[in-house]
This record gives C-alpha cells, sequence and structure tokens, in this order.
C-alpha cells in the first residue's frame, strides 16, 4: 500500500499512461461527458502529470468540451423524442429549462467553472432549452477552460504534492474551497429557479 503513496511510483504510473498515447488522454475526458459516474478529476490529474501542464490541459479541455456538446446535440435533437420523454418530466428539469432559457450565459458559465458541480444536468437542461449552439459552445469553451485549468495546475507536478508541505496544503484548501463554492452556487441555483417559478406561477394565475 506504502508503494502507492510513493511519488516516484505514481510518475511511473503517468509515464506508462502516456505511453498508451495522446488520444488515450482525449478520449478519457470525452467518455465521461456520456457516463458521467468516470471520474474527470482523475483523469485531467493524469493527463497533466503525464503530459505536463499545457498539452495535459488542451488534451483534456478539448476531450471534456467536445464530449459536453456533442451531449448537448444528441439531446437537442432526440431529448423530446417520445422515447427520451423522462427527460423532462421532472418538475426539477422543466424548472431548470424555464431558469436557462430566461438568464442564459452567465449562470452556466458559473456552474460550469466549478469541478463538483453536476455538468450532465448542465448539459442536460441546456440541450432541452431554446439556447442557441453557438452560445452553449462558447459557454462551454469558457467554463470547461477555467475548471480544466485549475486542476490541471493541481496535477502537473504530482511530486511536489509529497515533497513540499506548502503546496500539498494550498491544493487542499484549494479543492477544499472549490467544492463549497460549488455546492454554493448550486443552493443558490435551486432557490432563484424555485424563487422565479413562484413569481411566474403567480402572475399567471392572477392573469
Amino acid at each position: 500500500m506504502n508503494d502507492w503513496l510513493n511519488p516516484d511510483k505514481i510518475i511511473e504510473l503517468a509515464q506508462h499512461y502516456k505511453s498508451l498515447g495522446p488520444l488515450l488522454g482525449l478520449f478519457l475526458p470525452f467518455a465521461e461527458a456520456f457516463l458521467p459516474f468516470l471520474p474527470l478529476f482523475a483523469f485531467v490529474l493524469a493527463n497533466a502529470a503525464a503530459y505536463d501542464l499545457w498539452y495535459g490541459f488542451l488534451l483534456s479541455w478539448a476531450g471534456t468540451t467536445v464530449g459536453s456538446y456533442a451531449v448537448f446535440l444528441i439531446i437537442r435533437k432526440y431529448g423530446r423524442n417520445r422515447l427520451l420523454n423522462f427527460l423532462t418530466k421532472s418538475a426539477r428539469i422543466q424548472k431548470l429549462i424555464k431558469w436557462v432559457e430566461r438568464n442564459g450565459f452567465g449562470p452556466l458559465f458559473l456552474f460550469l467553472c466549478f469541478p463538483f458541480t453536476p455538468s450532465a444536468l448542465v448539459n442536460l437542461v441546456a440541450g432541452l432549452s431554446d439556447m442557441k449552439k453557438k452560445t452553449y459552445l462558447v459557454t462551454l469553451m469558457a467554463g470547461k477552460f477555467v475548471m480544466i485549468f485549475m486542476i490541471s495546475y493541481i496535477g502537473y507536478d504530482i511530486k511536489a504534492l509529497f515533497t513540499n508541505p506548502i503546496r500539498t496544503a494550498i491544493v487542499v484548501v484549494v479543492i477544499l474551497l472549490l467544492w463549497f463554492v460549488g455546492k454554493y452556487f448550486e443552493r443558490r441555483l435551486n432557490a432563484k429557479v424555485e424563487a422565479d417559478f413562484r413569481a411566474s406561477a403567480s402572475t399567471h394565475n392572477h392573469k
């Protein structure tokens, strides 16, 4: 077990990962968009450790952006098909769709910046909304750029995480901060969606 906590062992594994070629580094973040239970955080760290900061970042950013946009396009085309009606039956999804249609780029960009928020849900809601394709592509590219770069910066020098306690402490604080801030925005988003929905329903009832 101690071997797996050895930075040299981790670097050795990263080199093995690198030897499998950049297509793997591109494919795994791409696949995570379709299979959100896969650990995107781990794939981005592995790319940064294996290919260095900028190349690893580009592989992860391109893979996850293309994968997320592909999911968006599939949902946009087939999401309202009768076979996929279950996607739109949820009251929460309906509320989110209407809220996204009213508020657009800003909230989605913030949502996509944080690594622990459910980007699969964002892709689904955006695909079912009337947001323009080009607008969502720009939103994805910008939000994923921020999120992937933050994770890549944490992972590009794995050895320093074990040998430099100050860097390790900073990384731990940053990860915790990202988690708490992401959850804060998620709660605020849910509260705003509920408030807007109640206001809209009240206005409709008084007509």
